[in-house]
């Protein structure tokens, strides 16, 4: 009798255990994730999804260049299961802090992840390459396979959902490249200088067909802009009769209305354009306070500012314009 019945036995515990883990799966709790910018955290939102819960230490307007650690901070960071933030030197004020608390949590640095080549070295003191790759989404995309590796390596029963969300969105990124190609192109070629208060967007007009870009202060905001500086981008804009410069929401607008001034002076009435996102995102609420909305908002606004027009908006990216009641 016993072996009349022991195979059947073995097989409903083998079935019980098959159909117990995927319950048990579901009742694990998400990945504790704390990130430094707001950009960071939107793309582990992304590509983590229901598996990760995110805290991001910056907020709109925040420059993460110069912003320090609270107790609060560091607190959060203490706890944090994965800390992610973008690295080459853009959190310059938390660098060493950060360094540290990698000796002892899982700690991962974005932008490091992608191949040396396809970045831009700078010769700013504390920086080896510049770190503003988000601005350019096809480029920003690539650091999306080192994200899913830290994640999966924490929660290894959540793979299939990181994988599917990586290459959704690896898609909505190559989808905004591609749409903010089009658009930008539509600008007369002579237009295509980008003049800015803060010099981040090295990448963005490298990826989109700008001449330049120029800015008053360098890659960190840590360093002032000289009365020569704001000479030098005044005397650009009116030689080049450039008809926009701009300014970002966490960067002061007097360098940028001192260049104006400084145009003006010399016979050249030139607008200072709406206001770009460069190191923060817009307010949560609004399709500025995600990474793809920053992006569009940025395009738009230097494509009106610049004399061309916007095309028309991505088949892959129509269900999230909806969502935000975007045409």
């Amino acid at each position: 009798m016993a072996k009349s019945i022991s195979l059947p036995l073995i097989v409903v515990a083998l079935l019980a255990l098959v159909l117990s883990a995927p319950a048990q799966a579901s009742h694990q709790p998400p990945l504790n994730v704390v990130t430094t910018t707001g950009i960071v955290a939107d793309l582990v939102r992304e590509v983590g999804g229901d598996c990760v819960s995110v805290t991001a230490l910056m907020g709109p307007g925040v420059d993460p260049h110069l912003y320090r650690a609270s107790a609060g901070d560091v607190q959060l960071l203490d706890e944090a299961e994965l800390i992610v933030y973008n690295g080459w030197f853009l959190e310059g004020a938390m660098d060493s802090l950060l360094k540290r608390l990698a000796e002892r949590r899982p700690t991962l640095a974005v932008a490091e992840t992608v191949a040396p080549e396809l970045l831009l070295p700078v010769a700013e003191e504390g920086f080896q390459y510049d770190p503003h790759l988000w601005l350019a989404p096809a480029l920003w995309q690539q650091t999306i396979p080192g994200l899913v590796n830290a994640l999966t390596e924490l929660r290894p029963i959540c793979a299939p959902e990181f994988d599917a969300n990586a290459a959704r969105h690896q898609a909505e990124l190559l989808a905004l490249h591609d749409w903010a190609q089009a658009t930008l192109a539509s600008i007369p070629p002579e237009r295509r200088i980008l003049v800015t208060a803060h010099d981040a967007y090295n990448y963005f007009a490298a990826a989109f067909g700008f001449e330049a870009s120029e800015a008053t202060q360098g890659i960190s905001t840590e360093a002032e802009a000289s009365i020569a500086d704001i000479r030098a981008v005044a005397e650009l804009v009116v030689s080049r009769q450039i008809p926009a410069i701009f300014v970002e929401t966490a960067v002061n607008r007097r360098n940028i209305e001192a260049v104006q001034a400084a145009a003006r002076d010399r016979g050249w009435e030139v607008t200072i354009g709406a206001t770009l996102f460069a190191d923060a995102m817009g307010d949560p609420g609004t399709p500025e306070g995600s990474y793809l909305g920053m992006i569009r908002h940025n395009v738009l606004a230097i494509t009106a500012a610049l004399g061309g027009s916007p095309a028309p908006w991505p088949d892959q990216l129509r269900a999230w314009a909806e969502r935000w009641g975007l045409q």
